[in-house]
């Protein structure tokens, strides 16, 4: 026998109140004396009552849900975002919806679509670059967003990131002050904003001030997969690069691993900074000296900025910009 759904009628009628009384219990309304409010969390209690999040919030015009929009679930460097993301929004009582844009297929459009349609309080982006399906999206809805880990190159939405370009410059003059002669630098996509705007103008700027002009022009494109990293490696060894900047670690390992299996050794002859300082950078052997962005960080930073605008407060910045460092290791000298 199907078991019937227990709904606020249920509960208003065993705890002999109104259903405007349990309403007003479940949202926390403090307009409830303690001794009713105690007899109706009672009978929730032997129910077990689950609310619904869109039904409490026609009453407290808020479903307490957040919606998560990420490129691929399996991305650590998002997985890590979210962490902080979470546990500030367990702190302010919202749950979390995660949505996948999944890069391979356009279904970024359908996939923000139906995550508004579910009336959330707020939303976080996080992916590789603010896509113009998702800039029109975020643009019509009043539902607040906020980019984490994302650049907004016409700065209208709020956002928490590095200095991406000061951390390429600075990752470019390590390699330079290892003795490195020619550098390359490993990106995803050439036209997304991150890349274009900071990551590939840092590398030209850094490199040709340093005088290693032969290195400005060597930026590869990269699907950003393990074995796009290790296919790629045959490029590299083209071009006698003798130091690359990779920007994801997972295609670091795989550009690492062709490299030590056609016999270079790394960091003698091939040195290699990544860009993300994930877990990947710390297990691989040799371990890969990373860029460390604060990924939890730019999680809680975002999730709290979401919070305020949800709740009308004013932000004290709108485009936050937190410390990074680099972790030195052993795929550097």
């Amino acid at each position: 026998m199907e078991k019937q759904e227990i709904t606020i009628y249920d509960v208003a009628r065993e705890a002999k109140v109104s259903m405007a009384t349990v309403s007003r219990v479940v949202n926390g309304n403090k307009n409830v004396r303690d001794d009713t409010r105690q007899k109706v969390l009672a009978v929730i209690d032997r129910l077990n009552y689950q609310p619904n999040a869109v039904a409490r919030g026609l009453a407290s015009k808020r479903t307490t849900m957040i919606g998560l929009v990420v490129p691929e679930l399996n991305n650590l460097y998002f997985s890590e975002l979210s962490k902080g993301i979470d546990d500030i929004a367990t702190m302010y009582k919202y749950n979390i919806i995660i949505t996948s844009v999944d890069t391979s297929v356009n279904r970024e459009e359908d996939v923000i679509s139906a995550l508004l349609s579910k009336q959330v309080d707020g939303v976080i982006y996080m992916t590789n670059e603010l896509s113009t399906i998702a800039r029109d999206a975020f643009t019509r809805t009043r539902t607040p967003v906020v980019l984490a880990g994302t650049v907004d190159a016409e700065s209208k939405l709020p956002t928490v990131n590095i200095d991406y370009q000061a951390s390429i410059t600075e990752a470019v003059e390590l390699l330079a002050n290892n003795g490195r002669k020619k550098l390359a630098l490993v990106v995803g996509k050439e036209d997304a904003d991150i890349n274009r705007s900071y990551r590939m103008k840092a590398f030209a700027e850094a490199t040709t001030k340093l005088g290693l002009t032969d290195s400005a022009d060597l930026i590869f494109p990269n699907n950003f997969g393990y074995e796009d990293g290790y296919d790629l490696y045959e490029k590299i060894k083209a071009n006698n690069v003798d130091g690359m900047i990779v920007t994801r670690d997972v295609t670091a390992a795989g550009l690492m691993n062709a490299a030590l299996d056609a016999g270079v050794d790394v960091p003698a002859d091939l040195e290699i900074i990544s860009a993300n300082n994930t877990i990947i950078s710390k297990i691989v052997r040799p371990s890969m000296t990373a860029i460390k962005q604060p990924l939890y960080d730019i999680g809680a930073v975002s999730m709290r900025m979401l919070t305020k605008l949800i709740n009308n407060e004013e932000l004290d910045e709108e485009h936050v910009t937190l410390p990074y460092s680099i972790s030195k290791r052993n795929s550097t000298k």
